[in-house]
């Protein structure tokens, strides 16, 4: 356990964005996982720029890597528009 009070702030601190980091990166993974799972081209079109959006902020923020979120965008994009 830390002793001082600047290491004990450190760790409210941390354990704030650590939630705060979950919530955001959770609610991405539900958006790409609906996504993923329409069947309508016209309905996955309306809804892809919401979740390039999110994962945008994802990479932004550094809570997932700029590279992992191209990676996703690109494959999400390739995904609807292979839909008929």
């Amino acid at each position: 356990m830390a002793n001082h009070k600047s290491a004990k702030k450190r760790i409210r601190q941390n354990e704030k964005k650590r939630v705060h980091n979950h919530y955001y990166k959770k609610t991405t993974r539900t958006l790409v996982k609906k996504l993923r799972e329409m069947k309508d081209k016209e309905e996955a079109e309306k809804f892809l720029p919401k979740v390039l959006s999110e994962v945008d902020k994802l990479a932004k923020r550094n809570i997932w890597h700029q590279n992992k979120a191209s990676n996703l965008k690109s494959k999400l994009m390739k995904h609807v528009n292979s839909l008929s």
